[in-house]
């Protein structure tokens, strides 16, 4: 008896930890990591000082099947579904069709907690109504629980003008009522959006303008650390924030983004993780890192079609497998990968059709379990004749996905 009352205590008391972890991810608007390095920024400092700091690219694999756009829109559902732009397929700011069988953070937590809130602070409606899809049908009726948005349609509350000032005044103001709710409501999952840096970027380029917006930026996220922070003391919550940037900025003049350059897919994320994990003290992360990392926090376990599709690997806890390679001949696929915390095996998965992005099942077949320590494998497809592959290795940690593509 006394042994059951043991485990019911400590079931009990895991149960009560996960409803106290509650995470906020801010996404600010067009800033380079060469730019954030250099200007005082004593906020997001503070925020380093108690976590860290990493260096993190946007764009996918440059030349590769993933190479993403580095745009605004594509940049944010990127870190959304922690898939690149031949998943979600939102390739330009008009995101004119998502894919949404490639599902966000927030579809996959409500998914799994639907008692628990979701939450939305942004100037843009399209960040809530398209890019999450906040109750459209292909979402399965997704509802976000609270949101404030649409900020930059208000032109009699925000007036605009030609040196786009009202677009300050509308982060100052989503800052505010995020820091309020946050404070108040304390949703279990929010996302905060500040757009006013990418249009002093736009129009001014590398300029006082836009080291000033910066600075007026780390205000905001100033309130927003401040309200994580009476929420952590007042109510002995459990929080994880993270800020980080959707593109870089071009090297000529700083006004432009969209394209490869190694300004332009220069980003960087800052969080309260204070011990990041092997993976992201060896590698360079992705902006797709962000959602893994999210989950796990959240003790949110990925379903297998998203483990499987997804592009992203956390940057906490331990890592089996990362930076998959895989290259085919005679027949064969030979497949590595870096396994930051050896143990346990790889199961190596293959499909030969991509049937997942029109919402079908692909047919995976298990062709290799071997030690992730080995950290590489051959095998014979010869009995899979393909133009396309798709590989997927399952580790003990965490699982991730390669293709091989004939051209």
């Amino acid at each position: 008896m006394k042994q059951i009352l043991t485990i019911c205590l400590a079931l009990l008391t895991g149960a009560a930890t996960a409803q106290q972890r509650k995470a906020v991810f801010i996404i600010v608007d067009g800033i380079s990591a060469d730019v954030l390095e250099t200007q005082p920024v004593p906020n997001l400092s503070s925020i380093i000082q108690s976590g860290s700091y990493l260096r993190a690219y946007v764009g996918g694999e440059k030349g590769g099947y993933t190479q993403t756009p580095t745009i605004s829109a594509v940049g944010y559902n990127s870190v959304l579904t922690g898939t690149w732009v031949n998943k979600h397929n939102v390739w330009d700011n008009d995101i004119k069709d998502p894919n949404y069988h490639y599902w966000t953070i927030f579809r996959t937590f409500k998914s799994h907690f639907p008692q628990k809130k979701t939450a939305i602070y942004s100037s843009w409606e399209d960040n809530r109504t398209k890019l999450v899809g906040d109750r459209l049908e292909a979402t399965g009726n997704l509802a976000i629980d609270i949101k404030a948005d649409g900020f930059e349609l208000d032109t009699v509350r925000f007036p605009h003008d030609r040196k786009k000032a009202y677009m300050e005044r509308i982060d100052a103001h989503v800052a505010d009522v995020a820091a309020k709710s946050l404070r108040e409501h304390a949703p279990d999952l929010s996302w905060v959006y500040l757009e006013y840096t990418d249009d002093m970027g736009h129009m001014y380029g590398d300029s006082p303008e836009f080291i000033a917006s910066i600075q007026k930026m780390d205000e905001k996220v100033g309130q927003i650390w401040k309200a994580v922070q009476y929420r952590q003391q007042r109510f002995k919550e459990e929080w994880l924030i993270v800020i980080t940037t959707d593109h870089g900025r071009d090297e000529n003049s700083g006004k432009h983004h969209g394209g490869q350059s190694f300004r332009e897919r220069s980003g960087w994320i800052i969080s309260n993780i204070k011990q990041p994990n092997t993976y992201a003290k060896i590698s360079y992360p992705g902006v797709v890192d962000i959602m893994p990392t999210i989950a796990r926090f959240l003790q949110l376990p990925l379903p297998q079609h998203v483990a499987r599709e997804s592009d992203g690997i956390a940057l906490s806890g331990k890592i089996s497998v990362a930076h998959p390679q895989v290259h085919h001949y005679n027949g064969t696929l030979d497949i590595s990968w870096v396994s930051p915390d050896p143990g346990g095996n790889v199961k190596i998965w293959v499909a030969t059709t991509n049937a997942y992005k029109t919402g079908g099942t692909d047919e995976y077949r298990l062709l290799a379990e071997v030690p992730a320590a080995q950290r590489h494998a051959v095998v014979n497809v010869k009995d899979l004749p393909s133009e396309f592959y798709k590989v997927v290795l399952e580790g003990k940690e965490n699982t991730i996905n390669r293709w091989w593509l004939k051209n």
